[in-house]
């Protein structure tokens, strides 16, 4: 991500409803899915605010993802015939990580949750690039009387993050006792929202969809009562090096439409006794064959910090390329994820090199995640 460094560049971006609230908070801003979103704030950076989600609570404005909803009779059955999860796993009042495939060749479209909440009502979160296309092939595909409705504009979204965040909640009057993946209509400040226990980080933490006129209200609402809690504004750095801590795939890096579920470790997340979803011929084939590349874990040796794009090597032989990297604040040193060819028959604790600069370092394979997770 880059600096925003002209006016002209930031009118052709999105903005938050929240962005006044970021800018006095001394923001700094970089594009992000067609966005302008809050890179990291003044009195703080990242260090701080990934330290504050994995210690006490943070707010990150997620406003940019998308959403669309999915609405008719048979509303559920069609997006469960058409996303990989299986949504038949699941009840109403329950959300899932799904992915949406192409039909021919399985790579990811998009990764997105989905909010069960009827039998004739599915609301989905893709990711703020890729929700005009997954809105495209729903539309396209979907039978007469189902609707597919481009909501991105219409809601903020904020996840409150870390292990005081239920307290935080709590403290709001909002509803914290509901389990992993699960979601609830609740009320802030004459605010009708939805607190899900949804998140990116690994820590215990909760996502609130609100409408967009209303986040300004929610926003402030929360941190009035967050200085008790500790409470951080978050921005999207803080939140990479956390689900990069996690082993969290990112859409566009970990997984693609060159990078199918199959290669990205992902099939805890397809329904593979499904009889329909989009991708299923080519990700069945790819699995009984196996395939020629899979998303591993690496950790640095020295001081190396991996970054993405860098290659792989055993001796003379390049055997993958960095997807993911960073340095890891909770770990001090470099993370990464990467594809790594399956011929080079890689376990745990084998370390390679990795080439950086031309200069090559020693990294160590290893199974995220790199941290303790908490999410539960």
């Amino acid at each position: 991500m880059t600096d925003v460094t002209s006016d002209a560049a930031a009118t052709r971006l999105r903005r938050s409803p929240l962005h006044e609230r970021h800018t006095a908070a001394g923001a700094k801003f970089a594009p992000f899915g067609g966005w302008e979103m809050p890179l990291e704030y003044a009195g703080g950076g990242v260090l701080k605010e990934h330290t504050a989600v994995r210690t006490a609570v943070g707010v990150f404005d997620v406003s940019h993802l998308g959403k669309a909803r999915v609405t008719g009779p048979g509303a559920a059955d069609f997006v469960n015939a058409c996303l990989s999860n299986d949504l038949g796993r699941i009840g109403p009042g329950r959300a899932q990580y799904t992915l949406c495939c192409d039909d021919a060749t399985g790579g990811v479209v998009d990764d997105i949750i989905a909010y069960l909440y009827a039998d004739d009502h599915v609301f989905l979160i893709p990711n703020a690039a890729n929700t005009a296309e997954v809105v495209r092939r729903l539309r396209a595909a979907a039978p007469q009387g189902v609707t597919v409705a481009d909501e991105h504009e219409a809601y903020a979204v904020l996840a409150v993050q870390g292990p005081r965040s239920g307290e935080l909640l709590a403290a709001l009057g909002l509803p914290t006792g509901h389990g992993y993946m699960s979601f609830s209509a609740a009320t802030l400040a004459d605010v009708e929202l939805t607190v899900c226990r949804t998140g990116y980080t690994g820590e215990l933490g909760y996502e609130l969809v609100v409408p967009a006129d209303d986040a300004v209200t929610v926003w402030d609402a929360l941190f009035a009562a967050g200085a008790a809690f500790d409470l951080r504004a978050c921005g999207l750095a803080a939140r990479d090096t956390l689900r990069t801590e996690m082993g969290y795939p990112l859409h566009g890096q970990d997984l693609s439409l060159d990078i199918t579920p199959v290669q990205a470790r992902s099939g805890w997340a397809v329904g593979w006794d499904k009889p329909a979803f989009w991708g299923r011929d080519a990700l069945l084939a790819e699995k009984a064959a196996g395939p020629r590349r899979t998303l591993r874990g690496l950790v640095a040796v020295d001081r190396a910090i991996p970054r993405p794009g860098m290659t792989l090597h055993v001796g003379d032989k390049q055997v993958g390329e960095v997807t993911s990297g960073t340095f890891s604040p909770t770990r001090k040193q470099g993370i990464a994820l990467a594809l790594l060819d399956t011929d080079a028959n890689l376990a745990e604790g084998d370390v390679i090199e990795i080439n950086i600069r031309n200069r090559r370092a020693p990294v160590t394979v290893t199974k995220p995640p790199f941290v303790n997770p908490s999410v539960k």
